[in-house]
C-alpha cells in the first residue's frame, strides 16, 4: 500500500528579528581614506569643510583627529602627521586613537586626495541617516509615552529634522558670471513692465515710487505708536495685493482673531459702519451693498492664520507650507513683539526679540519673499510728544533696526493731540509715513495718506477729503500747505518768464 505524501506545507518558523543585525550606517574605511588625504595634502580641508562636521565621522578615534585637524586649521597651522600627532598629544588623546602608529596608517590608506569630496560626501551622507535614524527612535518612544502631548511631539519632530536639514544641506557660492546673467534677464524683464516697479505693488503709488515695490527676500518693519493705525494701514496694504494685483499674501495676527480681521476688511472693502456690521442691523439697500462689494474680498488670495503666541519654529513651518501649497508672495506679522522664541533658554527680552527679528529676516531670504512685521514703539516721554518717531523708539531691541532692510514709522499728529501744522493746516484725518531706513534707497517722508477712521481705511491722499474733515471739524477752510506752495512755484516761474531772470544758480542757494 503506497504511503500518502502529506501535501501541507510546514508551519514557517519564526523569524529572527532584523533589527537583531542591523548596524548604523557607516564608511569607516572611507573615513580613514579622508583623514589620510587630509594629512597627506596642504589645502586637501578646505574641500570639506563645509558639509563635514566632527560628528559625521562614526569611529571615536576618527572623530578626534578630525577634531585636532580644525584646530590646526583655526590656528593656522600646517596639517601633516606629524603636527596632528603633537595635537593630539598636547589633548591627552593620542593613545586613545591608537597611538602615532595609528595616524601614520591613515597615510598609507592613500596616494592622493584627488576624490577626498566625493568620499567625503559619502560619510556626510552616512552621518544624515544616522541622525534620521536616532530622530525616528526617539519619535516613535515619545509617541508611545501616552504623557506626551501630542501638539509638543509634532513641535519636537519639525526641529529636530529641521536642525538635521539646516546642518547638513548647504548653498554654494555662484559664480559672478552666473548672476550678472540672472540680473540682466531682470532688468530686461523689468523693462516691459508698465509700471516700472521690480517688487509687490503696496497699492500707494507714492509709496511703491521710493521702494519699487516690497522686494523679495526683504524684511519690512512698520513701527508706530499705539492706536497709530499699523493694523489697519498692513491691511489695507494685503488687500490692495491680494484683489489689485492678484498676489497671494499671508497674514499672521498675533494681536486680534481672524473673525475680527475679517470684520475689518469686510468695514473697509464695503465703507459700511463697523456699528452696523457688528450687530447686523442693516437696511435693505446696505444689505446690497455688501452682496455686492464683499464678492471680491471673497475670492481674495488672502490666508489668515490667529495663532496667539506663536513660536519661531511653529512660524517657520506654516510659512513654508504656505509657500510650497498656496505660493504665497508676501508675508504680514502682526506685531513681532507677540513672537515667542519657542525655546527654554530665552535670556532677557531684548535678547528674545533679537533673535525674533533676526529670523524673520532669514526666513524671507528663505523662501525669498517679503515679509512685513508690525512693530510697537515706545510710548514718548513727557515733552515729546509733538516729536515724529526716530530709530531709536523701536521697542525692546535695536536689532530690529539692524536686520531690516526698511523701516518705516507711521505718524499721525492728531493721535496725541496736534490738530492744525505750524501753518494752520488742519492734520485731522491725515497720516505721515515716514522712511527712516532703506537699506536700497532713499529715505525720508512721503506725501501724507488719508486716514478713514470709521473705515479703518488708508486711501491715497485727497485734497477734497482733507477739506471736508476741515470744514466738519473746524468750520472754516484753510488751503493747503501743499496748494500755497504750488501757488507761490507758480507765480515766481510766471515772473521770472516774464522778467527773463534765469534761476540756475553759481553757488548753492545764491542765485543770480
Amino acid at each position: 500500500m503506497a504511503v500518502k505524501k502529506n501535501t501541507k506545507a510546514a508551519p514557517a518558523l519564526p523569524q529572527v528579528s532584523a533589527e537583531y543585525g542591523k548596524v548604523p550606517p557607516q564608511a569607516v574605511e572611507i573615513e580613514e581614506v579622508v583623514l589620510g588625504a587630509i594629512m597627506l595634502e596642504k589645502d586637501a580641508v578646505i574641500k570639506v569643510l563645509d558639509f563635514l562636521q566632527i560628528e559625521s565621522f562614526y569611529k571615536d578615534a576618527h572623530q578626534k583627529i578630525y577634531s585636532a585637524i580644525l584646530d590646526l586649521y583655526t590656528g593656522q597651522q600646517a596639517i601633516d602627521i606629524i603636527t596632528v600627532t603633537e595635537k593630539l598629544k598636547k589633548k591627552g588623546e593620542l593613545e586613545v586613537i591608537g597611538g602615532p602608529f595609528y595616524i601614520t596608517q591613515l597615510t598609507s590608506r592613500v596616494a592622493s586626495a584627488a576624490h577626498i569630496e566625493y568620499h567625503a560626501r559619502i560619510i556626510a551622507q552616512k552621518y544624515i541617516q544616522r541622525e534620521l535614524i536616532r530622530v525616528a527612535s526617539e519619535i516613535q518612544n515619545r509617541a508611545f509615552d501616552d504623557s506626551t502631548d501630542v501638539l509638543d511631539l509634532l513641535e519636537f519632530s519639525e526641529k529636530e529634522l529641521f536642525e538635521i536639514t539646516q546642518g547638513s544641506i548647504k548653498k554654494e557660492p555662484e559664480k559672478i558670471r552666473d548672476l550678472i546673467d540672472k540680473a540682466i534677464t531682470r532688468i530686461q524683464d523689468l523693462s516691459k513692465r508698465e509700471d516700472s516697479l521690480s517688487g509687490i505693488p503696496s497699492g500707494f503709488t507714492k509709496l511703491d515710487r521710493i521702494t519699487s515695490g516690497w522686494q523679495n527676500s526683504d524684511l519690512i518693519i512698520i513701527a508706530g505708536r499705539p492706536s497709530m493705525g499699523k493694523t489697519a494701514f498692513a491691511l489695507t496694504m494685503a488687500r490692495n495685493m491680494a484683489i489689485d494685483h492678484k498676489k497671494p499674501v499671508a497674514v499672521f495676527s498675533l494681536e486680534m482673531s481672524s473673525l475680527q480681521l475679517v470684520n475689518r476688511l469686510i468695514v473697509s472693502e464695503t465703507e459700511l459702519s463697523s456699528s452696523k456690521i457688528k450687530n447686523g442691523k442693516l437696511e435693505n439697500y446696505e444689505w446690497e451693498q455688501l452682496d455686492y462689494k464683499i464678492k471680491k474680498l471673497i475670492e481674495a488670495p488672502v490666508f489668515i492664520d490667529d495663532t496667539p503666541a506663536i513660536s519661531l519654529l511653529e512660524f517657520r513651518t506654516k510659512s513654508r507650507r504656505l509657500k510650497s501649497q498656496e505660493n504665497i508672495e508676501l508675508i504680514i506679522v502682526d506685531y513681532l513683539q507677540l513672537m515667542t522664541t519657542g525655546t527654554e533658554n530665552r535670556g532677557n527680552r531684548e535678547q528674545e526679540v533679537s533673535l525674533i527679528s533676526r529670523s524673520l529676516k532669514s526666513i524671507a531670504k528663505e523662501l525669498d519673499i517679503p515679509i512685513i512685521a508690525l512693530s510697537q514703539l515706545r510710548r514718548p516721554q513727557a515733552g515729546d510728544k509733538a516729536k515724529q518717531p526716530y530709530l531709536s523708539d523701536l521697542r525692546e531691541s535695536g536689532a530690529i533696526e539692524q536686520d531690516a532692510d526698511i523701516v518705516m514709522f507711521i505718524h499721525r499728529p492728531e493721535m496725541i493731540g496736534i490738530t492744525a501744522d505750524e501753518e494752520g493746516n488742519s492734520t485731522i484725518g491725515l497720516a505721515e509715513i515716514i522712511i527712516a531706513k532703506h537699506r536700497n534707497g532713499q529715505t525720508g517722508e512721503i506725501p501724507p495718506l488719508n486716514f478713514k477712521s470709521e473705515f479703518a481705511k488708508f486711501v491715497e491722499f485727497d485734497e477734497d477729503f482733507s477739506d471736508n474733515i476741515m470744514n466738519n471739524a473746524n468750520g472754516i477752510t484753510r488751503s493747503s500747505k501743499m496748494n500755497k506752495e504750488k501757488s507761490v512755484a507758480n507765480a515766481t516761474d510766471n515772473l521770472d518768464d516774464e522778467k527773463g531772470i534765469n534761476t540756475v544758480s553759481d553757488k548753492e542757494g545764491e542765485p543770480f
